[in-house]
């Protein structure tokens, strides 16, 4: 994509301290766009992240904090709107995926999963949707995955909050369309990142294309629905997976 499509744009991403996040921060700033880094608690790789992207060219601010807590959400949209004025991306990409057998679950081991994968983005949407009607122009995009597509053992609340998010989308499109604002999902299958063998066969086996995605695979396509060209493109969830679910 041309550099510049987003110059003036501002994008949220949280979750952006490494992986796919990185990936998409990244690529958001080599089109032009300022970009919000956000993580939980390793700021050393946010300030990695920032430091990639103001490399390219463009503003950047390190927003750190749990994006689960509405008071979090609230702190960090006041920091990134005091600097930019105005953020017209967000990317819901924040999430932790742990396993444990459903009967063996607890409230907070639900709500845990619950509150960062799915709760967190109703609050970056409720904080930063009003600026996209004002303006006529926004992108809501939500990193889904698998699990809002397939059910996982030993992961119910994950593939519940991603079912969600790709519900909230759903019903983000039909409520904002009219107002020059897109809200799309994005579904990575395998992707290579820090931890995960990329030759491991029974990953392999379920990938037609018969290798493992990158990070920029993603980013790649989260600046296709955020850039002008996306603009008719709106209540979808895409599917970045090398034909696994086919």
């Amino acid at each position: 994509m041309t550099r510049n499509l987003l110059s003036g744009k501002t994008a949220l991403v949280t979750g952006s301290g490494r992986n796919i996040g990185r990936a998409i921060a990244v690529e958001l700033a080599r089109l032009g766009c300022n970009v919000v880094v956000n993580g939980s608690s390793d700021r050393a790789a946010c300030e990695t992240t920032a430091e990639a992207a103001a490399a390219l060219g463009v503003e950047t601010l390190v927003a750190m904090g749990d994006v689960g807590r509405s008071e979090t959400v609230k702190a960090i949209a006041g920091q990134a709107l005091e600097r930019f004025g105005t953020v017209d991306i967000v990317v819901n990409n924040a999430a932790i995926r742990p396993h444990k057998p459903f009967l063996e679950m607890d409230d907070a081991d639900w709500q845990r999963v619950i509150n960062l994968d799915l709760t967190s983005a109703f609050y970056t949407c409720r904080a930063f949707l009003p600026g996209m009607v004002d303006r006529g122009w926004g992108r809501v995009i939500n990193i889904t995955g698998m699990n809002a597509i397939r059910g996982y053992n030993e992961g119910a609340p994950i593939s519940a909050a991603k079912h969600g998010l790709w519900g909230l989308i759903k019903a983000l499109s039909r409520e904002f369309a009219a107002r020059g604002i897109t809200a799309n999902a994005v579904s990575p299958g395998p992707i290579k990142v820090a931890g995960r063998d990329a030759d491991n066969p029974k990953l392999l086996a379920g990938i037609p294309a018969g290798f493992m995605g990158e990070p920029e695979d993603i980013a790649g396509m989260v600046c296709f629905l955020a850039s002008p060209a996306g603009r008719f493109v709106t209540g979808q969830m895409i599917a970045v997976n090398g034909g696994g679910t086919t």
